[in-house]
């Protein structure tokens, strides 16, 4: 059985939107219908119906996103009751695993199109209650958030495994000796190209704003912060020598994004030149607690898949889940060029909507590739529990 190309022929994403922001009357499926959508409008020569699955990465799933989203949104849509949808989850790393999974059914022939997104909707997610262990119980119940991080957890897991993200991110500051300045430093960067980018207009091919909703920008950016205003901000998680603030830190968001996935039968019949190619991925896990480095084994050996190094790389979106994990990780990789790392901005200011986020850096840099004309790719997340995903893509 030969192994089939498969292409990016378009990407698409909603602004992201903050916590308790512009789209936090949003449904979460009602956003995934969104990009959806607006993905299959820009392609009019696509008959929807030939769509084989729809692929989409949810985190939490615990709200207004249960029953299976990616199906959800294929029927708000509008798109054929014929057309299936599956929800993955790999935590962060969630919207690049759908495209991931899409891209590996081309390729095996099982499809020959299909769609991959991600969504998350923070704001909306629930809190959950337990059932008791016994009818009628006379004391009170604890109701769990499902918006971020550890709950209902397991008590056999070792405590050092379960701490709070933030506190994994502190371990990864104290493995690399990464100072405060620092992490502000790079939180800054990441605002002023984030700001620079929209000021260019480079993200007008990619950004779909949802309809009725005055939000046409990724709502945490912040174009006048400075390193001044960001160590003002009190450390989140140690109150003793912490360095990692809500300055430094990706914040809480909402938002959805997808990418149209083909086979050389689907570009033909999508009658457009695609965006990029994809040529490997990989997976890895490590210890939990230094889930923030999970990308440094997966990112060398999809590169390896790949038959590339770092320095055949053109651009490389790594998720700024914390400015202290992105350091980390980037301290060993001695042999990648900084300058290429989130040109557009990254996570710190643009946000991450957790199942979102994967599909966001897919497209940004299958966009980046065209916009270039040629070159190598890479989208890379730190998961949560202590994983790293990577994807490259060609043009």
């Amino acid at each position: 059985m030969s192994i089939r190309d498969v292409y990016i022929v378009d990407a698409v994403r909603t602004p992201i939107g903050k916590f308790g922001g512009a789209l936090a009357s949003v449904r979460p499926d009602d956003l995934a219908a969104h990009v959806v959508r607006a993905l299959v409008d820009r392609s009019p020569a696509l008959d929807p119906a030939r769509v084989d699955d729809v692929y989409f990465g949810d985190a939490n799933g615990a709200g207004e996103d249960n029953r299976d989203v990616a199906r959800m949104a294929v029927l708000l849509a509008g798109l054929p009751v014929t057309v299936p949808g599956v929800t993955v989850n790999r935590l962060c790393g969630s919207g690049l695993e759908a495209v991931i999974q899409a891209a590996r059914a081309i390729a095996l022939g099982d499809a020959s199109m299909a769609i991959a997104g991600g969504v998350e909707s923070m704001s909306r997610a629930p809190w959950v209650l337990q059932k008791p262990e016994r009818a009628f119980p006379a004391g009170h119940q604890q109701l769990h958030s499902t918006t971020l991080g550890w709950r209902m957890t397991n008590p056999r897991m070792p405590a050092e495994w379960t701490v709070a993200l933030g506190e994994g991110a502190e371990l990864v500051a104290d493995k690399h000796g990464i100072t405060r300045e620092q992490q502000d430093a790079f939180a800054l960067a990441s605002h002023r190209k984030a700001a620079e980018a929209w000021a260019k207009g480079l993200y007008d091919d990619e950004v779909v704003p949802y309809p009725g909703v005055e939000l046409t920008r990724d709502e945490c950016i912040r174009d006048n912060t400075s390193m001044e205003a960001l160590a003002k901000l009190k450390p989140a998680f140690r109150s003793e020598g912490g360095t990692v603030t809500p300055g430094n830190s990706s914040p809480l968001n909402d938002g959805a994004a997808a990418l149209l996935l083909v086979d050389e039968d689907g570009l033909r019949e999508t009658g457009r030149e695609p965006l990029a190619r994809i040529r490997t991925s990989a997976v890895t896990g490590i210890e939990p607690q230094l889930f923030g480095l999970g990308p440094v084994a997966a990112v060398r050996r999809a590169l390896e898949k790949a038959g590339r190094s770092f320095a055949d790389l053109t651009t490389f979106e790594l998720n700024e889940a914390f400015a202290a994990q992105s350091l980390g990780c980037l301290a060993e990789w001695p042999e990648l060029d900084p300058e290429i790392v989130n040109p557009r901005g990254g996570a710190v200011a643009i946000g991450h909507p957790l199942g979102a986020s994967g599909a966001r850096l897919a497209g940004s840099v299958a966009h980046q590739l065209a916009a270039a004309g040629s070159g190598t790719g890479l989208a890379a997340l730190c998961i949560g529990v202590g994983q790293g995903l990577a994807l490259v893509l060609e043009r």
